[in-house]
Order: C-alpha cells, then structure tokens, then sequence
C-alpha cells in the first residue's frame, strides 16, 4: 500500500518505521523531526499526501489536526482514507471527519494506547472511530502498528474511547499512589501493599502492570528514576480533554476534575511535565494532609 505520514516525533517515527518495514512505500513529513529509515521524505504535507491510499497523521492538539487536515484533504485521492492517530478532542475528530467525508475521502480518528514502546514493537492499541469500510481499508495497517484494533463507533467515537480510558488512568493512578503513601506513613512495607492490593479487590493497571513505587512489581519507569514513558504533561492533557468532553455533554465527573487540577500543579506548578506521570508519587509521599 502506498501511504503518507505527517508527524514522525516520538510516536510517529517508529509507527512510519514498521509500517515500512512491513512492505508498505512510506512517503513522511514533519516540520522538524527526521524522517526514520525506510521511509521517503518529502517537503509538505499535501506532498506525503499525494497518490496515497492512506495518509496517517499523528499531531499535538486539534488546532493543528484541523490546520494540517485543510491542507491534506485537497491533495488526498478520491477514495483514500485520512487516519488520525493524534488524541485530540472529539470536536475536531468530528470537524475533520465531516471535511474528509465531504471530498469523497474516507476518515478515522484512532488514537493509542501504548506509549513510545508500543510503537516501536508494533503493540499499541488503537481505539477507532469512522465507517465501518475505512476501518476495513485501515484494518491490515492497525495490525502491523498494534496489536489490538477495536472500532468503537462513527466519527469522534475513537476519541471519546480515548478520553474516558485515560481519564480512568489518571484517576486510579492517582489513588495508587495515595495508597503507596498513606502505607508510607503507616509503618506498611510497600512490598506488601503490592503483595496485598496486587492480588486483592484495589488489583487495577497502576498497581500491577506500571506499578508508581520503585523496585515494587514488574519494571517500569519508577525504576528508571521515572524516566517517561508517558509523561505528566501528555496525562495532563488528556485528563483536559476529558474535563472539556465532559463540559460539553453535562456529564459529572468529579474524580476527573479532581485528578486534572493534581496534574495541574504537579506539572505547572512543580515543573514536573517532562517526568512520567506516575512521578506524581514522591511528591503525595512528601506532603501532609495540610501541605
């Protein structure tokens, strides 16, 4: 298949890189991040863009999905398919898809899960909004960048799948690390919190897959001095996005407003974006009830 990809960053360029690897011809563009091997550079956009049957884009923020989109959509084939893997929110899934679908495109939004690992082995999860036939045109593509695939619905639906998994996230990591810290101030071994919650009723991702607390649990970035795999900034956004979504359908979510003003000062106040996210640890560790 011959494809375009606009973003090649941090996810972008590992997801472009096995897609090329797989057999596909890979024509990629970024304003500023190297095109990774295997893949052909070119000098714009709607040039990525041109003669391909799937252009995948994988951006910062809806304002420049929807600006990068009003440059590819002209360029795009009759027939292909503009999939979006960005996280962004389900307003401007849904303005893009309404702008790819009015030019006899076809349009997904599929952000993922998974992180800057997932995309390099190829095991991300993609939640996937749009028509049931532009997923089928996706479909052999999900498969070489992830491992799981699951269409939730029509356009912006992948989004909302994304937001409300994340808003998930953020909120039971939150508790996680609250519970590692009242343990502290307990006289409780953080081993045998984990030994306990891990095969108990508080079992949940945080504790057992990407546990907060070093040397507890299967390694993650706690162990690397918390080194991101998914940074507090990127888990503030989202958690923004869901409190966005969440104003504009009149849905109360509480715990996600909560879990969002933790991660506003955590990374805007403390300075702490560029850490993972679940570095959010040491600082409930070091505080009281009144600090």
């Amino acid at each position: 298949m011959k494809i375009g990809f606009v973003g090649l960053g941090n996810m972008g360029a590992p997801m472009a890189r096995n897609l090329a690897a797989a057999g596909h011809t890979v024509t990629g563009f970024d304003l500023t991040a190297p095109v990774p091997e295997g893949v052909t550079g070119a000098a714009s956009a709607a040039e990525a863009a041109a003669g391909a049957e799937v252009v995948i884009t994988m951006l910062p923020n809806g304002a420049i999905l929807r600006s990068v989109a009003a440059e590819l959509i002209p360029a795009m084939a009759q027939g292909a398919v503009l999939l979006d893997c960005s996280t962004v929110d389900v307003e401007s899934a849904r303005a893009v898809a309404a702008q790819a679908e009015a030019a006899g495109l076809g349009a997904l939004d599929a952000p993922v899960s998974g992180g800057t690992g997932g995309a390099e082995a190829g095991t991300l999860t993609f939640m996937v909004g749009g028509s049931d036939a532009a997923f089928a045109k996706a479909r052999p593509l999900f498969d070489i960048m992830g491992q799981k695939a699951v269409h939730c619905g029509g356009a912006g639906n992948g989004q909302a799948a994304k937001i409300c998994n994340n808003m998930i996230l953020g909120v039971t990591m939150v508790a996680t690390c609250e519970g590692f810290a009242l343990a502290d101030k307990l006289g409780l071994d953080r081993q045998a919190l984990f030994d306990v919650v891990s095969t108990s009723s508080g079992y949940s991702w945080s504790m057992n897959v990407y546990c907060p607390a070093p040397g507890i649990g299967p390694e993650s970035p706690a162990d690397r001095d918390y080194a991101p795999g998914f940074a507090a900034e990127l888990m503030l956004k989202d958690l923004r996005l869901s409190q966005q979504a969440a104003e504009a359908v009149d849905a109360d979510t509480p715990t996600g407003a909560t879990a969002t003003a933790l991660f506003e000062t955590f990374v805007e106040t403390e300075g702490m974006g560029k850490k993972d996210f679940t570095a959010i640890l040491p600082r409930f560790a070091a505080k009281g009830r009144a600090s």
